[in-house]
């Protein structure tokens, strides 16, 4: 797959409530969470899309720009949707929206080549990862086609990735990890100190 089809896009417009403020902002080691994410897809992209609905700070490059959500309180799937609608309406040439959460310190761009290398384009419009028995909805490859359906069932009141994913035809890319989850995520607090104690272990 050609890479210089897929605009890599990061969704950070969640409202972290779990964590109780922005997570993206949260310090790691001395690094924003973010910065985690895009240092390993920032030279897998020609450009890459950050959606949030706040005024946050992250390692600033000529290829990055960061946009609100079109609709807010949408969701993950709203994130989508305003990645494709920016796609649209700026006349880019993408056919693809790569999808990447922000709160997944230790995602390696090794996975993702990996991912995009298994994928076959004529299996579906949509392609998410599957890593040791548990699916990621937020690590995704959508189809651009998916637009116009995408928008309708949001005014419908989707909002649910996975249900709106199985309905148009979810294909699920499996892979396996014996050592420390790659996709460990950070909800809470808890969580981001459990990501310090396996950072200081490494």
């Amino acid at each position: 797959m050609d890479h210089n089809k897929i605009l890599g896009t990061v969704l950070a417009g969640g409202k972290s409530q779990r964590f109780g403020e922005d997570k993206s902002q949260a310090n790691l080691a001395n690094k924003l969470l973010i910065d985690y994410m895009l240092s390993e897809i920032i030279d897998q992209f020609n450009e890459i899309l950050i959606v949030s609905n706040n005024s946050i700070k992250f390692n600033e490059s000529e290829n990055i720009t960061i946009i609100e959500d079109y609709k807010k309180g949408l969701g993950p799937l709203g994130g989508v949707l305003s990645a494709m609608k920016w796609n649209k309406i700026n006349k880019k040439n993408y056919q693809w929206i790569a999808t990447f959460p922000v709160d997944t310190p230790f995602f390696k761009k090794e996975i993702l080549k990996d991912f995009i290398q298994k994928i076959n384009l004529d299996e579906s419009d949509l392609f998410f990862i599957k890593s040791n028995d548990k699916r990621h909805n937020i690590f995704g490859l959508w189809s651009v086609t998916l637009l116009e359906k995408l928008e309708k069932d949001l005014d419908k009141g989707e909002r649910k990735v996975e249900l709106w994913a199985n309905n148009v035809g979810v294909k699920i890319i499996n892979m396996k990890f014996s050592n420390r989850d790659p996709f460990f995520n950070i909800n809470t607090k808890e969580d981001l100190e459990k990501a310090r104690e396996l950072l200081k272990n490494d």
